[in-house]
Formats: C-alpha cells, sequence, structure tokens
C-alpha cells in the first residue's frame, strides 16, 4: 500500500514540478506588460511590476501562461486551487475585475474577481474530458469597461490509472486441429485501456494466461495464442477453457487487470482407422430372396467424425464374390450385403465372403503409423423354400402347318418342382391368352395339341400362355409364353390384283398392248410367287386378242388385229387362267372386259359409248347430261309451286247446303284442359270432310310403335246409324294405337248451313232460317241409341 501511494504521489506532482521548472525563468528574464498572468504566490513579480508600472506605461503583454493542470478524480472538503490570474494594471486597490468564460466557467471552474484565483468546484474525469479552454479578461469594476484583451488558456485533467483494462469483443471462440504442432496458431483477443496512453503506464497491457496451461500459451504484448502441448487429440479431449488477463502499468504491481475466456476447440483430422465391431457376422436367407434384397449389415466404427469418418466397403475375397454385394449406407455409414445373382439352395447352401472397409478421405500426415482400413468375415446360409416349377426353357416357338388335323400334337413343353421333396406337376392354358380356344394341353405331359382349324391367311402368329402348378401346393405356380407360328400351305387359288377394265381404241394397231394385268395369291410361298397365265382352251385361237407373260410376273393384253369397231362389239370379254406354282398347284380363271372406245389421234381416250355417233358434233355424252337434269329440276319446281297455289286457295271449310250432316258428341265429363285440346288436328274438326284418315295423338306417344290403321271408309247417306256405330266400335275394340282414355274434342266448326252460325239453333225459335229441320225425325231414334250406348260406359271409343 505505501508503494501504491507513493506512485500516486509521483504521477501527480511530477507534471506540476516540470511545469514550475519550466515557467519560472520565463517570468524573470521576460519584461513584464500592463498585462500579464503570473502564479499565484510570487512577491519578486509583484515588486517588480510596481517599478515597471512608474517607468513605463506599455500596452503589449510580454508572454501568456496558457496552460493549466488540474488532477482528475481528485475530491476533498475544499475546492482545488487550479491556478492564479493577475494583470499589472492591478495596484492592489481592488479596482479590477477579473472575469472567466468558455468551457465550464461558473459550474466547474470558478474565479475569484478581485484575487484572480481558479479553483475547480468538481470532480473531474478525464475520460469523460480530457481539457477545458477558458477565456480571462480584466475589467474595470466601476464601468465594466475592459483594461486589456481577453487571454485564452486551456486546463488539463491530468490523467491518474483509473480504468481497468476490458475486452470488449470477448468471450472468444477459437479452433485450431487436432494433433497441431507446438507454436500453432490459435487466435488473438484484444483488450483496451481507457486511461491516457501517452501519459505513463496507465494504458500499458501485458497479457497473460490464469487458466488453460499447459496446453496453450499467449504472447505478453501481442495477445496472440498459440498451442503449447503437442499431439493434442480431440477423441481424447475436444474443447478447452482458456482465461487470459491483461493488466495495465505495464505488468507492474499495483496495476489494474481484466480477463476475458476464450473456448478453443479441437477440430477432427483423420488420424483413426475404420475398425469393424466384430471380426466374425453371420446371416441366413431364404433361398427365394429377390435379387436386390438385402442379406444383413456390417458396421465399421471410426472415432473420426463427418467426411473422416466415411467408409467404404468391398468384397474382397470368398466363394460368393459374384452372388452378393456390399454398398455403403450413406446415412449410416453401413455396409449393406445384397443378393446379386438368384440363391438356390439345392445347389449351394451357404457362402463365406471377407469383406473391408476403408476410408474414403485419408489424410497423408498419418498414413505411416498404418493403413486405414479393417476387414471381418461374413459367412451366409441359404434356406431352403418352396419354390414353383421351373421350365426346361423360358419360352417357347412351336410350329404347325395350317392344314394341320384336329388333335393333332403341335409341341410339347416341360417343368419341374426344384425343391428336394420333388412334386407332380399339372400343365394348362391360360384362356386369356387364348380366348377363341384354339389349343389344347395335356395336363399330365404338357403335350400342346390342335382344337379347331387354322389358317395362316387369317392369323400367323398364337400367343399362349402355358401355366405350370405343384398338385401339393398350389400356390406355386409358373407361368411359360408359347409361341406358335401357322406355316403356309398352298390353299388359295391366284386372282386379279383387282378388277381390271381395258379399254381398246378403235384405231389401234395390231400387236398394240391393251391392258398389263397382275395376280396376286393369299399363300406365301417360301420361294415367292410365280404364276402362269392362258387362255381358256376352247379360246387357245381367239381370233381378236392374245396374251403375253412378262418377266415381273405380269401379263399383258394385246389386240391381233385393227378396225375394231363400237358399232359392230362394244364390249369384248376375254377369261384368263392363272395357276401358281405350288404343290399341288391352285389355278383360277378371271375375266377381263375390253371395252372399244373411240380415241384421238394419240390414242387417248375420248368416248367409250356406241350414243356417241348420235350425238350433235361437238356436243359430249357429259353435257347433255348436264342439260337433262337442269329441264328435270325445272319442271319439278313448276310442279311443286302450281301445288302450293291450290292449296293455298282450298278453304279451310268445305260449303256444301246439300249436305246437312252434322257431329253431335255429347259430354259427361268437364276435360282435360289445354292437354285434350292438342288430342286432335283442330283444322280436321273445323271441316270434317278435309280428312278421312287416322291422325295419332300428340299428347302422349304411345309406348309400342304400330303401323297407321287404314282410314274408314266414308259411309253413304241413308245408312243405318246401329250398323255404323256397331262397327265403329269393332275397330276402336280391335285398335292397338286408340288411347284407353276419354278424349274432349273441341269443335270450331259448327255445321253447315246454320243460320244462326252455332250449334244452339237447332233450338232457336228466334231463327228466320228457311231451313228444313224435318231430318231429325229420322235420325232422331239414332241419336238417341247413340246416347244410350255412350252412357252405358263406352264413352273411351272413338265416335
Amino acid at each position: 500500500m505505501p508503494e501504491r501511494l507513493m506512485e500516486m504521489l509521483m504521477d501527480t506532482w511530477t507534471p506540476l514540478i516540470i511545469l514550475w521548472i519550466t515557467v519560472l525563468p520565463s517570468i524573470y528574464m521576460a519584461p513584464m506588460n500592463q498585462s500579464q498572468v503570473i502564479p499565484s504566490g510570487s512577491s519578486t513579480g509583484l515588486k517588480r511590476l510596481n517599478e515597471e508600472q512608474r517607468v513605463l506605461n506599455r500596452s503589449k503583454r510580454g508572454w501568456v501562461w496558457n496552460q493549466m493542470f488540474v488532477l482528475e478524480e481528485f475530491s476533498g472538503p475544499e475546492p482545488i486551487l487550479v491556478g492564479r490570474l493577475h494583470t499589472d494594471l492591478d495596484p492592489g486597490s481592488s479596482k479590477i475585475k477579473y472575469i472567466l468564460s468558455g468551457d465550464g466557467a461558473g459550474t466547474i471552474f470558478v474565479i475569484n474577481d478581485k484575487t484572480g484565483d481558479i479553483h475547480a468546484m468538481k470532480r473531474l474525469d478525464r475520460e469523460e474530458k480530457a481539457e477545458y479552454t477558458l477565456t480571462a479578461q480584466a475589467v474595470d469594476r466601476d464601468t465594466n469597461q475592459p483594461l486589456e484583451p481577453p487571454s485564452e488558456f486551456i486546463i488539463k485533467v491530468q490523467d491518474i490509472n483509473d480504468n481497468a483494462p476490458e475486452f470488449v469483443d470477448g468471450p472468444y471462440h477459437a479452433t485450431v486441429p487436432e494433433m497441431s504442432v507446438v507454436g500453432t496458431f490459435v487466435t488473438k483477443v484484444t483488450a483496451t485501456d481507457a486511461d491516457d496512453p501517452v501519459y505513463g503506464n496507465s494504458a500499458k497491457l501485458v497479457y497473460s494466461i490464469l487458466e488453460g496451461q499447459p496446453y496453450f500459451s499467449i504472447e505478453p504484448h501481442t495477445a496472440i495464442i498459440k498451442t503449447a502441448l503437442p499431439n493434442m487429440d480431440r477423441e481424447a479431449k475436444e474443447e478447452y477453457f482458456v482465461v487470459i488477463q491483461a493488466k495495465d502499468m505495464g505488468g507492474h504491481m499495483g496495476g489494474l487487470s481484466g480477463t476475458t475466456t476464450v473456448t478453443i476447440t479441437l477440430t477432427d483430422v483423420n488420424d483413426n482407422p475404420p475398425k469393424f465391431a466384430q471380426s466374425l457376422y453371420h446371416f441366413s436367407v431364404m433361398e427365394d430372396i429377390a435379387v436386390g434384397e438385402p442379406v444383413g449389415r456390417v458396421k465399421a466404427n471410426d472415432l473420426d467424425i463427418g467426411d473422416n469418418a466415411k467408409s467404404s466397403y468391398d468384397i474382397i475375397e470368398g466363394d460368393g464374390m459374384d452372388i452378393f454385394e456390399i454398398t455403403t449406407d450413406a446415412q449410416t455409414q453401413d455396409g449393406i450385403i445384397r443378393v446379386r445373382k438368384p440363391l438356390d439352395f439345392e445347389t449351394k447352401k451357404s457362402y463365406t465372403l471377407k469383406v473391408e472397409a476403408t476410408n474414403i478421405h485419408i489424410d497423408p500426415r498419418f498414413i505411416s503409423g498404418g493403413p486405414f482400413k479393417d476387414t471381418a468375415t461374413v459367412k451366409i446360409v441359404v434356406e431352403d423354400a418352396d419354390e414353383p416349377p421351373v421350365f426346361s426353357s423360358p419360352t417357347y416357338l412351336l410350329e404347325v402347318h395350317e392344314n394341320a388335323a384336329i388333335n393333332s400334337v403341335i409341341g410339347q413343353v416341360t417343368a419341374h418342382d426344384p425343391d428336394v421333396s420333388s412334386s407332380p406337376i399339372r400343365f394348362s392354358i391360360d384362356r386369356h391368352t387364348d380366348l377363341e380356344r384354339q389349343f389344347n394341353i395335356n395336363a399330365e405331359d404338357g403335350k400342346i395339341t390342335l382344337a379347331t382349324p387354322l389358317d395362316r391367311e387369317t392369323n400367323t402368329w398364337h400367343n399362349i400362355t402355358i401355366v405350370a402348378t405343384e398338385t401339393r401346393n398350389h400356390s406355386q405356380v409358373s407361368r411359360v409364353p408359347v409361341a406358335i407360328k401357322v406355316l403356309d400351305v398352298n390353299d388359295n387359288a391366284p386372282e386379279f390384283a383387282s378388277e381390271h377394265e381395258a379399254f381398246l381404241c378403235e384405231n389401234g394397231k395390231p400387236g398394240q398392248v391393251i391392258q398389263i394385268v397382275s395376280a396376286v395369291d393369299k399363300d406365301d410361298p417360301k420361294n415367292g410367287h410365280y404364276f402362269l397365265y392362258s387362255l381358256l382352251p376352247e379360246m387357245a385361237n381367239n381370233p381378236n386378242f392374245t396374251i403375253k407373260k412378262n418377266e415381273d410376273n405380269t401379263l399383258s393384253i394385246m389386240a391381233k388385229h385393227s378396225g375394231f369397231s363400237r358399232q359392230k362389239q362394244e364390249v369384248y370379254l376375254l377369261p384368263i387362267i392363272i395357276s401358281d406354282s405350288g404343290n399341288p398347284p391352285m389355278s383360277s380363271t378371271s375375266t377381263l372386259t375390253i371395252r372399244v372406245c373411240g380415241c384421238s389421234s394419240d390414242g387417248i381416250v375420248q368416248s367409250c359409248n356406241v350414243e356417241a355417233y348420235v350425238l350433235p358434233i361437238g356436243l359430249s355424252m357429259g353435257a347433255l347430261i348436264a342439260i337433262l337434269a337442269c329441264i328435270i329440276l325445272l319442271l319439278v319446281i313448276v310442279v311443286l309451286f302450281v301445288t302450293l297455289r291450290r292449296h293455298k286457295n282450298e278453304p279451310l271449310i268445305i260449303k256444301d247446303d246439300e249436305d246437312v250432316r252434322e257431329n253431335i258428341i255429347r259430354y259427361d265429363d268437364e276435360g282435360g284442359g289445354e292437354e285434350d285440346t292438342e288430342a286432335f288436328d283442330i283444322a280436321t274438326l273445323q271441316n270434317p270432310d278435309g280428312i278421312n284418315g287416322f291422325l295419332p295423338r300428340k299428347d302422349i306417344k304411345p309406348d309400342l310403335q304400330f303401323m297407321p290403321r287404314q282410314g274408314l271408309a266414308p259411309v253413304p247417306n241413308g245408312v243405318d246409324v246401329d250398323e255404323f256405330i256397331n262397327v265403329r266400335l269393332h275397330e276402336a275394340d280391335n285398335d292397338p294405337t286408340a288411347p284407353p282414355y276419354d278424349s274432349i274434342q273441341i269443335y270450331g266448326y259448327e255445321g253447315r248451313g246454320s243460320a244462326a252460325g252455332s250449334l244452339s239453333s237447332l233450338e232457336s225459335s228466334t231463327s228466320d232460317s228457311d231451313q228444313n229441320f224435318d231430318y231429325l225425325s229420322e235420325w232422331g231414334p239414332r241419336f238417341k241409341r247413340l246416347g244410350e250406348l255412350y252412357s252405358v260406359g263406352e264413352s273411351d271409343k272413338e265416335t
């Protein structure tokens, strides 16, 4: 503690002593003027001031003391005296007033206006403000008139060691690879000190490690942290906690200090090889396992992490290198053993493999330490499984001639049970592949026979599927495709490729080729088609035409002479026999039609009809047909026009004064409204003589459609009404198109010859008509009979 106090006193008074030594010689050597700033307590200066005042009257000051010091953080019972201002114009009569202005004047710094003493009123902090700029002036106390120009000076706050070092960026995190050599750079830390770095040692820092030795070290002045211990192993310890101290005063006793922490993590390097958890692995697998399915997993552990722990697996030895394969699981880093080829318990029951795990990313620095790989042995046992039958071939190709006999054997398929306890096999045809059931198979021996005739020209190939099933276990089924090719036999005769019609010019020349014809044959001989052409025996010496076989298997028809005439014979028929080269050969007779035509001089056919001779010169048959069609069209238009005009002029109601017959209908119900208004053709009701035939109802369509019945024959006048009604009732009973319900007929026609224009005229007493109504005496009983029939229940019949 005494040493600390001594250091503080030295730091405080040393600057003042240096300042005193610097200022005093200047005071005694420099001439004083009227305005001078002097330190307090200088009696010699005051004496010389009085002497100079009596001799000289100068306004220019000789020097200015422009800097003062005050110690920071100083506190005491009284304000601290910073300094004194004094002018040579002050005779000591208290007529001069000192004024202080500037930074902190009146608050932090206060001046005695009589003596010029400046005191610091508050505790100052250099780190908050290091210096203050003030202005001093002497004025007349009575008039406040300035006695001299203002004088500016600075008060500096003198630093003391009152701030400890701080690590602003802490705490720190750093990484360094494991197995690093001594002195490998780890990181750098930085501390700051708020004290004055240019004054004393208050901000001079020294760094040291409090915790973290002997693994790491730090340079005292640069704060660089390095490794201090070789071959630090991450797998042994991954993280280190280091405490760093920064101390000011150059690290000497009494200085202030601050600390921070640095967390240092060792990063991984590939310094460890993979290692299998066990040296021998055992797996068992069923023989019917699918190719690509996993058998088991092996794992080589690696103490490293990340990419340094990744390994690849390989099968390096064993009797199943071509049967199994091993791959790496990217997520778990396991080695997955999979089936590469089908297994067979009956062939081989176990396998032994040697697998190897090797690091993918190898660090060259550690290769000398040993190989970064490990091996293990894997034993795989194959277990027996009930397997389906196995065909002797994966596919079958059979051939049969299209004329093969029914039930003849086409071919045979064979299959066996691969299991030790062999089961009998039964064969069948998948009928989805033989919908027409053209083939059969023997369930015991697998012989395929023909069930229906074949026709190569209809279907050349038949693809069926044969099913083999174990008799002891029907779930064990195998299938095999069988392709059956139908072989050709010569069972089709050749014929013309198309219907030929040849044209012969009247002005043709002898030997001229009229037509070239070709033949086709539905058969397909191995050596291709070769056709023979000939005329019928009875037409071998045809006087008009001859034939010639061409090299391209076609036939040329040639004329024997010229001078053919359409007037003499317009068409010639030439039968030709076509034979193939099959065994036995097939032949057919095709007839070629040769038409004699009129041709131009260069042989272009113009007309082949005899009527062309009687046509006007320059008018062709096509033009004549066009003219005739126009004439027919005009006639049709005229007929339609006349018919339409007649229908238009025909009255809707036929007025015949001599026909006084009227229809009287009795209605016992109120009808069905608008529906019954469309039951019959209203125009017919308006004109009873207009239509005498069947008119179907328009409101309801019958479920069954019948032919319309014949129109009712008109009844001559004077016929018996009873007979008329009975006939109509009989027709209604036997008419399937008659509606089975009552119909209300609305009549817009009220009868012919009615003077009043209404049916009510029959009972009108005021009618002026001369019409004779005596006919009622004759037809009254008949209408009465009609009413009786209607009331009995025949209301649904047509009346």
